[in-house]
């Protein structure tokens, strides 16, 4: 039997506010541990929550930013639980009156762009945090507050997405807007963006959804889409052979590379979702609706599509350059000083990128500017230097930002374009390779790219390549 999957996403968002959803206190990372509380995140009673008027902005970006219909009136309720990092015994969430409804996010897939439906998007309070680390904690588990309270939006899809690979690309996308939204900073290793996945199949043709199971604890887009996949094929082995598949909460354990039971799934009716008493109902104008919209900045597809359209790029390197909002960016002023658009991409994708990742910095932290980058591809377009010598450049300005013009006066790495400079030496290399230009004649012509190379190392670097092609096969062919 044919099975069909049915993957739904909950991805939790920690907004970039500096103060919490209803008090005060600060959302700094990396904090001593209950550092950052009050009466009011640890639950004490008496203490009344405040709304964070910074949060609902930020909600309403994401759910404008997603195509959502904004509601006009939301409201916030008490989702009951105990758990130890949970001081008040509920969270206050938004259950029957969400703030977001009905939105989509356009992805990129194998088959062509795939549209997700987005069945909600509400905003809600963080818990704190339990640590059972043994090096830390000992055979205790130790409790950290600090996060308790700061705000968090939770993105509900619909069950609509088909494979692993479908949900690294939804994942990355809303990973995408968040970040040129500048409302979450993404960072899944530090927990500001964490997702829970719900996975059911059903039998091909069959209307109802199947009996499902939620993952969490995978901390990584690439664990996602190693749980999915191992779950997927747990639920087809056991609906093969005519077993029930148990509706359960699941951990994913990356390091054995498989899911562990943690729990019987809950559902709706076990937390006892009630209106938040504390908390009037949540009113927002068509004005405020319209203010955000005219923030937004150019979208990550939108931003995709225009490079292609404007700056004539494969659609390759406009993905690339647009996988986040500074890098797009650095791009686009690189071209405003060197309009050789597909040169720049070619080095902002290449030689740049790869020196951020070496270093481990953030784009805006180079120190080789866009303008200092846009000058020396400009000494390249124009012939002043070649392409090898623009890398000995490069690599100065990564140590000593300044002017690539000077670099190549202080190391004399202007490009040799004279003809006849050039003869001589090509006619040296070809007198010292006798056996390799007889078998350029036997028809091995890629035997030039040795020469060249000889040619290159004879003017360290210097010869203009083109000049030197010209000549070496102008010689060869006589």
């Amino acid at each position: 039997m044919n099975f069909e999957v049915n993957i739904g996403l909950e991805v939790h968002a920690q907004l970039l506010t500096e103060s919490k959803m209803f008090c005060g206190c600060s959302t700094r990372y990396g904090e001593p541990p209950n550092s950052q509380t009050c009466p009011v995140c640890l639950g004490i009673p008496g203490a009344l929550p405040v709304l964070n008027q910074k949060a609902v902005e930020f909600a309403l970006k994401m759910g404008v930013a997603t195509h959502c219909r904004i509601s006009e009136n939301s409201q916030f309720a008490r989702k009951n639980y105990y758990y130890p990092d949970l001081p008040k015994g509920y969270q206050i969430s938004q259950y029957e009156h969400p703030l977001c409804r009905s939105g989509w996010v356009d992805v990129l897939t194998d088959g062509g762009v795939r549209r997700i439906g987005i069945n909600r998007i509400h905003l809600e309070e963080d818990a704190g945090k339990s640590i059972h680390d043994p090096a830390i904690a000992g055979n205790a588990t130790l409790i950290d507050l600090n996060r308790c309270g700061i705000p968090l939006i939770e993105i509900v899809s619909e069950p609509v997405i088909r494979n692993p690979q479908e949900a690294h690309a939804y994942l990355t996308a809303l990973k995408q807007i968040l970040t040129y939204l500048e409302i979450c900073d993404g960072n899944m290793e530090e927990g500001s963006l964490r997702c829970d996945a719900n996975v059911s199949l059903r039998p091909e043709g069959q209307k109802e959804l199947g009996v499902k199971t939620e993952i969490k604890n995978m901390n990584s887009f690439r664990n996602v889409e190693r749980a999915l996949t191992y779950e997927i094929e747990r639920q087809t082995t056991i609906l093969s052979r005519g077993d029930r598949v148990l509706s359960e909460t699941l951990l994913w354990d990356a390091d054995a590379g498989k899911v562990k039971s943690m729990r019987g799934k809950e559902e709706e009716k076990d937390y006892r979702y009630f209106p938040e008493p504390d908390l009037v109902q949540l009113t927002i104008s068509e004005e405020w609706v319209a203010a955000v919209r005219e923030s937004l900045p150019e979208l990550p597809m939108e931003r995709k599509n225009r490079f292609v359209r404007q700056y004539r790029l494969p659609a390759y390197d406009a993905d690339l350059l647009t996988l986040t909002r500074p890098l797009a960016d650095y791009y686009e002023q690189v071209t405003a000083v060197c309009p050789d658009v597909k040169l720049a991409s070619n080095w902002v994708m290449s030689d740049v990128l790869r020196t951020v990742k070496e270093r481990n910095l953030e784009i805006d932290d180079f120190p080789v500017t866009p303008a200092l980058l846009g000058a020396l591809l400009n000494l390249i377009a124009n012939g002043t230097i070649s392409q090898s010598a623009a890398k000995i450049v490069f690599e100065e300005m990564i140590h000593n930002p300044r002017s690539p013009e000077d670099i190549v006066k202080e190391k004399g790495l202007l490009q040799i374009s004279d003809r006849e400079i050039l003869k001589p030496i090509v006619e040296k290399v070809l007198t010292e390779n006798v056996e390799l230009v007889r078998q350029y004649h036997e028809g091995k012509v890629r035997v030039i790219s040795f020469l060249m190379g000889q040619v290159m190392k004879e003017t360290r670097g210097k010869a203009d390549p083109n000049v030197v092609n010209r000549l070496l096969r102008n010689q060869l062919d006589k």
